[in-house]
């Protein structure tokens, strides 16, 4: 069991709230800059994000979650490492830790959603979805909280009853969390509704844990001040803020809000320095800058961008001293790639390869593979018979690297590879042989076991009924 040991503290903590589409890189950086304590970032969802692969990047200093299309889930760096929490849509305990996992040493902590109405994150159990099954929610924490050494967190929104919900947070308070953000609307209302700071109040007195209160946007929170005038109401320990953060971030500056251009300014150089996609970028701005457009940020992309190229041109003449390390004159090069559609199932070159070693009485092919840093492609050289072959394609991971290698060798020796257009595959008929062999061989250790079964003697017909059947 993994001991909890939880840096971050919540308590008296002003914070930007977790927002869809909003909260990313550009947007927790900024409300960092103007005094915000803690940032969550947006919802993503646990099934996306086991299958992304974690990526440095070194040319904009940032570690990158990858997704196997190449696009960038979620994308953190060193200036927040120490107050960044991830929160996730999960509706499963195993999941959701191995989520947690990946995550892990890039972040401050782990937050999960249990609260969000919109059926992008209802439809698969999970936001407020969960609020109606309190042992999946105590099954969940509970996996994070033994399972991880960051402090782990819920978001959550109050039940139809006061005493549902004090329920519900005491059952949250034993699992072991950091705390629990209260949003405090009902599932149904929309921010036009009020925000119900009494039952916040309640939640905070009923238990010993941390309370940050969500939700005081549209009722409370117009300007700095406004913030601990919400957190007296509420008796909360912090104060979460949302939609009065989306619209300017300077909300948690403590010398007042400022204005919309310098705000709208300093977010496009967050922008252009992490390489926010565009589409993300022009999202937020639209909270800020309404139809108005402002200026005067055409020589600071100019000059960012120059930056980052010349860091790209660096890596890139570093990789290239590599990929000439790698250059050998005795390695014979073709520009191949595997292509697993091009083969039958379960037929690949390395196993070719491998049966004509054996029938060549060479000893069994030798494959050494390298990861370049700056794009974490790979390469890979096999070696038979004392000659060694390559592919000057670089791919995107080890196995294919290295069939890739295999195609080279076998293409030079002017041996088949196994593809659909060759014709007869023999390896395809050997397998076939092999499992015939198989059930043959199965069969007949059937047939000695029922002959030799006591059962035999005792009851001929029925067993030589069944033999009959077999």
């Amino acid at each position: 069991m993994t001991v909890n040991t939880p840096a971050l503290c919540f308590r008296s903590k002003k914070i930007l709230a977790p927002m869809v589409r909003v909260g990313t890189l550009p947007m927790r950086l900024l409300a960092l800059d103007f005094g915000a304590d803690i940032v969550y970032c947006e919802e993503l969802i646990d099934i996306k994000m086991v299958q992304c692969k974690r990526v440095v990047n070194e040319v904009l200093e940032t570690v990158d979650f990858v997704a196997p299309n190449e696009r960038v889930v979620f994308r953190t760096c060193v200036r927040e490492r120490d107050c960044v929490v991830f929160q996730m849509g999960s509706a499963d305990a195993e999941r959701a830790l191995a989520v947690a996992k990946l995550v892990e040493k890039d972040v401050a902590g782990i937050d999960v959603n249990m609260g969000c109405p919109k059926e992008y994150s209802t439809k698969g159990g999970m936001g407020a979805a969960l609020l109606s099954d309190p042992d999946k929610i105590e099954c969940i924490l509970s996996t994070l909280v033994k399972g991880i050494c960051k402090p782990v967190t819920c978001k959550i929104r109050i039940l139809p009853s006061l005493e549902d919900t004090i329920s519900l947070v005491k059952r949250i308070e034993k699992t072991g969390v950091a705390a629990i953000a209260v949003h405090g609307r009902k599932k149904e209302e929309r921010p036009q509704h009020p925000v119900h700071c009494e039952v916040i109040k309640a939640i905070s007195e009923a238990v010993s844990v941390p309370v940050v209160a969500n939700g005081g946007s549209h009722d409370f929170i117009k300007e700095y001040t406004d913030i601990e005038d919400f957190q007296q109401a509420t008796g909360a320990s912090s104060v979460m803020i949302a939609r009065a953060a989306m619209w300017n971030p300077s909300i948690f500056r403590r010398e007042g809000l400022c204005p919309l251009k310098e705000v709208m300014q300093e977010y496009i150089k967050y922008a252009v320095r992490y390489d926010n996609h565009y589409t993300n970028t022009k999202y937020c701005l639209s909270f800020y800058i309404g139809n108005r457009n402002f200026f005067e940020m055409g020589s600071f992309y100019e000059e960012t961008t120059a930056i980052l190229e010349a860091k790209k041109a660096s890596l890139k003449a570093k990789t290239q001293d590599e990929d000439e390390q790698m250059e050998d004159t005795d390695v014979i090069k073709m520009a191949v790639r595997f292509d697993k559609r091009e083969y039958p199932p379960q037929i690949t070159p390395k196993m070719y390869l491998l049966e004509w070693c054996r029938k060549a009485k060479h000893p069994q092919p030798v494959y050494e593979t390298v990861q370049r840093p700056l794009d974490k492609l790979f390469c890979s050289v096999v070696t038979v018979a004392e000659q060694k072959y390559r592919s000057t394609l670089w791919d995107k991971s080890k196995k294919l690297a290295e069939q890739a290698a295999a195609i080279v060798c076998l293409r030079t020796l002017g041996l088949p590879e196994g593809k659909l257009n060759e014709g007869e595959n023999h390896l395809i008929n050997k397998r076939k042989r092999e499992n015939q062999e198989f059930l043959n061989n199965k069969e007949h250790e059937d047939d000695l076991l029922l002959l030799s079964s006591p059962f035999l003697g005792r009851h001929e017909e029925w067993s030589c009924k069944y033999y009959t059947r077999i």
